[in-house]
């Protein structure tokens, strides 16, 4: 069971203040408390407690895990992703070149009530509370609110997820003409509940029967499934989807294959993506995974970039100033990657493009050869080392786009 930290704790001076105790602010809680830091952990609510999300694990994910030393759902394990749509059906396994090379998925209530009892465990500090009323010397966070509690600390990351109320308060922007997404998930019954993909519809239609600029997905747990869909938009192509609707009618399309109970939890949300944000850093404060949109634009994925860069944001402290040198840490390990999949996201938010691309994609043998790299790319399973065809073109062509994008809001 995960204790609050009580009110009445006479010291409110600590190294470091992690604000969102979801994976990413969790994970920093962890690294930060094992690296001998004094951290307070703080989130707006008790724990366990729901959060919007499609709750899959992909192997980079499961490989920051494998590095912090945790075990997720051992009971359940699956080996890659089924895309389904315009006549064809595409089998893209997990690649074994990864270090990590299964899958998994766990609902966010469990997975997150986990990280806080790893990082509780590390030493840690958990403040139920909100975080309001930041004091800043400049563009130094001196001390904010939880409660009738002043905080004070020598460092501040904020992982308060997608609406980042407390990043706002710091100044974060989210530059809505980038593209980003808005999604709805539920969960329900299945008798498949144990199947060993993850799988996909990219096809997905309104129940006007007009294609949409996203997928819908199914995502076995080993107890359950979490149903869910995902569209793309921007400001000047917002997508026009009432996302509870549309899922009630994916949910009605897929029943009978998997023998889906009734939805329950239905919960929904708007995603920035791909690094679409401004004022994610101060003096001694940084945002970090989904307040700094650190998401994945073809795929909305973000739990595995909240926690590398929970570990990248410990990896800093200590810098005379994180203004400029965050930023420039996550244009560095992200900036070209995401400047392209932003750019082939924005392709799908033109009307005429999917369904002219959807078929040829996913029939005969242009589909097989080409989709298990999209799900690899969709995956967020490209690295560094990797040093085949499709991980050179990849970063070409993200080195082209950001030559020809400079002028994009990146982190800044």
């Amino acid at each position: 069971m995960i204790v609050p930290m009580s009110e009445q704790i006479d010291s409110t001076l600590v190294d470091v203040a992690i604000v969102g105790a979801g994976p990413a602010g969790a994970a920093a809680a962890i690294h930060a408390a094992r690296a001998g830091h004094e951290t307070l952990l703080v989130d707006a609510s008790p724990f366990p407690r729901d959060k919007t999300c499609g709750d899959g694990l992909t192997p980079r994910a499961m490989h920051q895990l494998e590095l912090l030393g945790i075990e997720v759902n051992a009971s359940y394990r699956n080996c890659g992703l089924k895309l389904h749509g315009f006549g064809g059906t595409v089998t893209a396994p997990w690649p074994e070149t990864y270090p990590s090379h299964e899958g998994t998925a766990l609902p966010r209530y469990e997975f997150d009530a986990l990280l806080v009892g790893a990082a509780q465990a590390a030493g840690a500090q958990l403040l139920t509370g909100t975080a309001t009323a930041p004091q800043l010397d400049g563009n130094r966070l001196v001390e904010f609110s939880v409660g009738k509690r002043r905080v004070r600390a020598r460092w501040i990351i904020v992982a308060d997820g997608v609406r980042s109320t407390f990043g706002k308060q710091l100044g974060r922007t989210w530059h809505r003409e980038e593209v980003y997404g808005i999604a709805a998930r539920a969960y329900a019954d299945s008798p498949h509940d144990g199947e060993e993909w993850m799988h996909s519809h990219v096809e997905l239609k309104d129940p006007e029967g007009v294609v949409q600029p996203g997928y819908g997905w199914i995502f076995p747990l080993g107890n359950g499934v979490n149903i869910g869909l995902g569209a793309l938009s921007t400001a000047a192509r917002p997508a026009r989807l009432n996302t509870k609707k549309a899922l009630d009618f994916y949910a009605e399309q897929q029943r009978s294959e998997w023998g889906l109970g009734e939805l329950r939890n239905v919960t929904s949300a708007m995603l920035p993506m791909g690094g679409a944000m401004s004022g994610v850093a101060g003096a001694n404060w940084m945002l970090i995974g989904d307040a700094a949109a650190c998401v994945n634009p073809l795929n909305g994925e973000g739990i595995d970039y909240g926690l590398e860069t929970a570990a990248l944001a410990v990896e800093m402290l200590g810098t005379k100033d994180l203004t400029l040198a965050w930023p420039d840490r996550l244009r560095a390990e992200y900036g070209e990657a995401f400047l392209l999949a932003r750019t082939a996201a924005r392709l799908l938010t033109y009307p005429q493009f999917l369904p002219l691309a959807g078929p040829v994609a996913m029939r005969g043998p242009i589909g097989r050869m080409l989709m298990p790299a999209a799900a690899r790319l969709m995956g967020n399973l490209i690295t560094e080392e990797d040093k085949d065809l499709l991980a050179r073109a990849w970063r070409l062509a993200g080195g082209t786009v950001s030559a020809l994008r400079r002028d994009t809001p990146l982190w800044a």
